[in-house]
C-alpha cells in the first residue's frame, strides 16, 4: 500500500458518523418548556383573580333601564378597559370591567349605555357621569395623543375611568363635549335645588 492510501484509511477510521439525535432528551426539553409556559399562564390567571378579589367591594354594574330616551350620540368601536380614576395603570377587573371587547356606546339624557358583545353590558346613569376627555392611554393600551376617549363616572364610592376608541376617531371630540355639557347641566341643576 502506498502512503497516500494508508493515510486515507487512517483518516476514514478517525472519522465517525454523526451522532444520532437523542429524541428522549429533546422531548424532555420540549415538555419542560411547555410546562414552564403553562405555569406562567397559571400565575397570570391567579394574579387576575386576586385583583378581582381585592375589588369585590365594587357594587354590581347597573343594567340599562327599559325605554331609554332618544340618543344624543352613538358610536361603535372598542372598549379597552376601566381603571381607578386618575390612575391609568390601576386596572379594574371586577364584574368584567377588565375584559376588552367591541362596544356600542349610546349617550342619552338618561345616561351612557355600554353594550359589549361577548362581555357584560352596563349602564352609567347621567347623575353618575363626571366628565370625559381625550387621552393617550389606559392600562394595557397606549395610543397616539388624543386617540382614546376616557369617560369618568362614579360607581359606589369609587371614581372610574373607562377607555373607548371609536371606529371613527374624529367622533371623540363631540363625545367629550356632549358628556362634559351633560355633566355641567346636571351639576348646575343639583346646585339650584
Amino acid at each position: 500500500m502506498t502512503p497516500a492510501v494508508i493515510q486515507l484509511a487512517a483518516e476514514a477510521a478517525e472519522r465517525r458518523s454523526a451522532e444520532v439525535t437523542d429524541w428522549g432528551e429533546r422531548i424532555a426539553w420540549v415538555v419542560g418548556l411547555l410546562v414552564f409556559i403553562a405555569f406562567v399562564y397559571w400565575l397570570m390567571r391567579q394574579g387576575w383573580k386576586w385583583r378581582g378579589a381585592l375589588q369585590n367591594d365594587l357594587p354590581e354594574l347597573p343594567a340599562a333601564p327599559d325605554g331609554l330616551p332618544e340618543h344624543r350620540l352613538a358610536l361603535t368601536g372598542r372598549y379597552h378597559g376601566s381603571t381607578t380614576a386618575g390612575q391609568w395603570l390601576d386596572r379594574i377587573v371586577a364584574h368584567g370591567l377588565g375584559v376588552r371587547s367591541r362596544v356600542e356606546l349610546t349617550l342619552t339624557d338618561a345616561g351612557l349605555d355600554v353594550v359589549r358583545p361577548g362581555a357584560t353590558d352596563f349602564f352609567v346613569p347621567a347623575a353618575q357621569l363626571r366628565g370625559a376627555r381625550l387621552d393617550k392611554g389606559i392600562a394595557g393600551k397606549v395610543l397616539t395623543e388624543g386617540g382614546l376617549l376616557v369617560v369618568t363616572w362614579a360607581h359606589g364610592d369609587k371614581l372610574i375611568d373607562s377607555g373607548f376608541r371609536s371606529d371613527r376617531a374624529a367622533e371623540h371630540a363631540a363625545w367629550v363635549e356632549a358628556v362634559n355639557l351633560m355633566n355641567q347641566s346636571i351639576t348646575t341643576e343639583g346646585a339650584e335645588r
